[in-house]
């Protein structure tokens, strides 16, 4: 692990300002997915939960691409967290040690969800329409 060369001083907030950031995507992420199942079970698939799938969809692949690992991880440890993980975010340590396990399967839930309503849903010509 490489060590980035801060004066001890400024390590501190900097940490503490990664672990800010983390936390902050954290939120908007599990809020659009939170969304994303509530307009599901609404049926309203609209522009709002394709901005909030784009949300949670663009975490998901920088999360899998980047080994499921956060890319914020290796900044806390360069900055002399002992443990860059997720369970290092401002969050109480149940919830962060199970935040694959909570909102895995939500987002599953919610793109189903969403894929039933786009497949449900009446085209011009339909003649339930009238």
């Amino acid at each position: 692990m490489r060590q980035i060369d801060l004066p001890s001083w400024a390590r501190s907030p900097a940490l503490f300002g990664v672990k800010a950031v983390h936390s902050i995507a954290f939120f908007v992420i599990q809020s659009a997915i939170c969304y994303l199942v509530y307009a599901g079970f609404r049926r309203q698939t609209d522009r709002r939960a394709a901005i909030a799938a784009a949300i949670a969809t663009g975490e998901t692949l920088i999360y899998a691409g980047n080994g499921f690992r956060c890319p914020l991880t290796g900044l806390a440890e360069d900055l002399g967290a002992a443990r860059g993980a997720v369970t290092d975010i401002f969050l109480p340590r149940w919830l962060a040690s199970n935040i694959a396990r909570i909102y895995g399967p939500l987002f599953v839930l919610a793109l189903v969800l969403h894929a039933r309503n786009v497949m449900r849903r009446p085209t011009p010509g339909d003649s339930t329409l009238r």
